[in-house]
């Protein structure tokens, strides 16, 4: 089969170009009718010789594949199904909030950190998604011009792909590709300590880091990971980076009715993050099959944002959007498919 275009940063476009006897800026010309003219065919990158064209197109495609299905939301949130990998299709959420339009999506099919409110984390690990599957979500949607931002939340753990995260970013921030700013971006994680220091290091998104529990063990309980990378130490790593001006720091703290939605939790969580410049986002759990966890009640959440507020601590509390269509914190899981088993990285 022929390979994708699309996914690829400039260094690995030069080698191509290099490859086919053609002088190096021609790269930056391929990017640019990937990226930003979004061309459906190399026949159309009309500034390059037509022999060059020919020979490119010997070997490699655009590399867009349109959503197999979507699902739209009472709120217009729209969820949209991608062929994914290991048998296991993805799912990326676009979410329309008046002049701000997000998309959701995700860098895994399924998820090895098993977090046990998330039927994403319940599925199990099928495999990583290549950057060209990255950034296909992006760009091949109805909605793609539209977008203002984007967050990395859908499906798996993003440090857990670590290099094709890296490479979709810099497609999305580089003056070569996109060319969107840091601040249009966030990356969420549990907090894998070495790739997180990376991932601060290299670029300058925004940072959310899932939280839900203050107390090590319990919070070991529902997040196995706790026990590989302690909230502790994450919280030691980032208090060594500057959240103060352009990229921002936060916390998803997803609330469960009397498990952690006490004052007791407010007050441990305070005295967590007190030293980091961050806020924290309270979200409501959306129940999922075969779990016995309820969400808190409007009223608790309420009191929880309160009395963060009142130490200084900006929290809010998140809208739900999409959750008729499962499109919701926690709810994307993908649809099974006939597909064979097949290695980590898609290959289309």
């Amino acid at each position: 089969m022929k390979k994708p275009l699309i996914g690829l940063t400039l260094e690995q476009l030069r080698d191509i170009t290099d490859a086919i006897g053609l002088r190096p800026f021609a790269a930056k010309q391929i990017a640019s009718w990937l990226y930003v003219k979004r061309v459906k065919s190399i026949d159309m990158m009309t500034d390059l010789p037509l022999a060059a064209r020919s020979r490119l197109a010997q070997d490699y495609c655009i590399g867009l594949y349109p959503p197999k299905d979507a699902a739209t939301s009472v709120d217009g949130t729209v969820k949209y199904l991608f062929d994914g990998v290991g048998g296991r299709d993805i799912e990326s959420v676009y979410i329309p909030d008046g002049q701000r339009a997000t998309l959701c999506v995700s860098s895994q099919a399924g998820c090895k950190m098993n977090c046990h409110f998330c039927m994403t984390g319940r599925q199990g690990f099928n495999g990583n998604l290549s950057t060209n599957a990255i950034i296909n979500q992006v760009l091949s949607i109805p909605n793609s011009h539209s977008l203002t931002n984007i967050v990395f939340m859908g499906m798996g753990e993003p440090l857990d792909n670590l290099s094709s995260v890296l490479s979709a970013i810099e497609i999305l921030t580089a003056p070569w590709g996109m060319a969107w700013s840091p601040k249009r971006i966030t990356v969420s994680s549990i907090g894998k300590i070495k790739e997180l220091r990376t991932l601060l290091d290299l670029t300058k998104v925004h940072i959310a880091i899932s939280l839900h529990n203050p107390f090590p063990a319990e919070r070991a309980q529902i997040m196995p990971v706790e026990r590989a990378f302690p909230i502790r130490d994450v919280i030691a790593l980032l208090a060594n980076y500057d959240f103060s001006h352009q990229r921002r720091l936060s916390f998803e703290y997803i609330m469960w009715k009397g498990v952690n939605d006490s004052q007791r939790y407010a007050d441990a969580l305070v005295k967590l993050i007190a030293r980091l410049d961050c806020r924290v986002n309270l979200i409501r759990f959306h129940a999922i099959p075969g779990s016995d966890l309820l969400p808190s009640t409007t009223a608790a959440m309420e009191r929880f944002r309160d009395s963060l507020n009142d130490h200084g601590i900006t929290a809010t509390i998140r809208a739900s959007r999409g959750e008729d269509i499962m499109a919701a914190c926690g709810m994307l899981a993908g649809k099974a498919s006939s597909l064979p088993a097949s290695p980590d990285t898609i290959s289309q």
